[in-house]
């Protein structure tokens, strides 16, 4: 049985796949303006911008799609230009990709730590990559994927496919991107698919006063949020904007700490999505984390197409009528 509330993210999803178009599967999405995301090797120092090492992604393909897919990660080594080097390239990424019962709806799996069983799921592939120059600034594909593989889930009307990007050895960033595309060569986006993640482990922008814009969907059994930022230097300001809030102060993180702040939730911005907006101080490279949770600690999912639109602040108008 679907509940109202599953309907209205199934359309929300559905709604706004035409104003993304062909960069609808991108993750980051250019509309989060997010440089790429990042995973250190396990040796890393966590003041580099990495608290675990590791970053679950999942991706959401609609219930009424039978045509395969492919998830395709861009730049998956970690070595050449595009990432970063700390005392020589000696780092390895392992990309597992999962799929069938408990790959989403497995408790651990959806929690802003790399703890207990977020292995769930069935192991469809995994491929190691370290500092080879065969991948470097190029495409690596997963599929073809029948879309029935992945776990159904109700909530979303459709099924999801779980990749895991693990920092194992060394100690360099590794900077990469996904696409979730039709063909396995090109990035043809998947008609009303998305993507989405409970942590978010991104470099910002490297420019002086760039705009980020993260996507946090609140349900309609939230009632206040924790936001929680880490290593952000200080190098940003954070601000809250939705239907009902316009550019709410939150706290931002100095370096190698959390910081946290939370924030009331009301009726109207339930069932809709919020805009984290971060504008850099600096130009400098920034590698950060980030995650919210609800008022019962439960982690609310980041989504590259914003379930409900980029939310557009609500005025409240009061109309006297003078006598």
């Amino acid at each position: 049985m679907l509940y109202p509330r599953f309907w209205l993210v199934a359309l929300l999803l559905a709604a706004f796949y035409p104003f993304f178009g062909a960069h609808a599967q991108a993750v980051p999405n250019p509309g989060e303006n997010i440089a790429s995301l990042v995973t250190f090797g396990a040796q890393g120092d966590q003041s580099w911008g990495d608290d675990d090492h590791t970053q679950t992604f999942f991706f959401l393909i609609p219930s009424g799609n039978r045509q395969a897919v492919y998830i395709r990660v861009y730049d998956p080594d970690c070595g050449g230009q595009l990432d970063e080097a700390k005392f020589g390239w000696n780092t390895t990424t392992d990309f597992s990709l999962y799929g069938g019962p408990g790959a989403h709806s497995g408790p651990d799996a959806r929690t802003n730590q790399p703890t207990g069983k977020y292995r769930s799921g069935t192991l469809l592939k995994q491929q190691t990559f370290g500092s080879e120059a065969t991948y470097d600034g190029k495409w690596f594909t997963f599929g073809p994927l029948n879309p029935l593989e992945g776990e159904l889930v109700p909530e979303f009307q459709g099924h999801v496919f779980k990749l895991i990007a693990q920092g194992k050895t060394g100690d360099d960033g590794n900077l990469y991107r996904y696409f979730l595309s039709t063909s396995p060569t090109q990035n043809i986006a998947v008609e009303g698919g998305n993507a989405f993640t409970y942590e978010y482990a991104f470099r910002l922008s490297p420019q002086r006063q760039a705009r980020t814009h993260l996507y946090p969907f609140v349900n309609d059994r939230v009632v206040s949020i924790r936001q929680s930022n880490f290593d952000l230097d200080g190098d940003a300001t954070l601000k809250i904007f939705s239907v009902a809030k316009n550019g709410h102060k939150a706290t931002v993180s100095a370096d190698n700490v959390w910081a946290q702040s939370v924030h009331p939730i009301t009726a109207k911005e339930q069932g809709l999505s919020l805009d984290l907006q971060l504008t850099s101080i600096s130009k400098a490279a920034n590698d950060l984390v980030f995650y919210v949770t609800d008022q019962y600690d439960v982690a609310l999912p980041f989504f590259a197409i914003p379930l409900g639109g980029p939310p557009k602040y609500q005025y409240d108008v009061d109309v006297k009528i003078r006598r």
